[in-house]
């Protein structure tokens, strides 16, 4: 998987609504209701992953879910990241 250059990255972030660019990875925070709400979306989140085959970074915080999207063994943002962020803006 390549890496995408500055210009894509920047055009793919703006057709994102919700996502964050932190260095080499795109960040989204979900504020649900409650805890229970919170898990639930993780475990939406967490099929779309395992269907993909491409896992984000997790941290649940009560009703916050933090995720973080990165191609790590391409070292940086893949399409394969713009394309899980997609799913997942899909689910709510």
């Amino acid at each position: 998987m390549d890496l995408l250059s500055e210009a894509q990255i920047s055009a793919r972030l703006a057709s994102l609504t919700g996502w964050d660019r932190q260095g080499d990875a795109i960040v989204h925070l979900e504020k649900l209701d409650n805890f229970s709400a919170a898990m639930l979306y993780v475990g939406a989140v967490a099929y779309l992953a395992e269907s993909a085959n491409h896992h984000p970074d997790v941290v649940i915080q009560w009703n916050k879910v933090t995720l973080t999207l990165s191609t790590h063994s391409a070292g940086g943002l893949t399409t394969n990241d713009f394309d899980m962020a997609e799913r997942i803006n899909a689910l709510t």
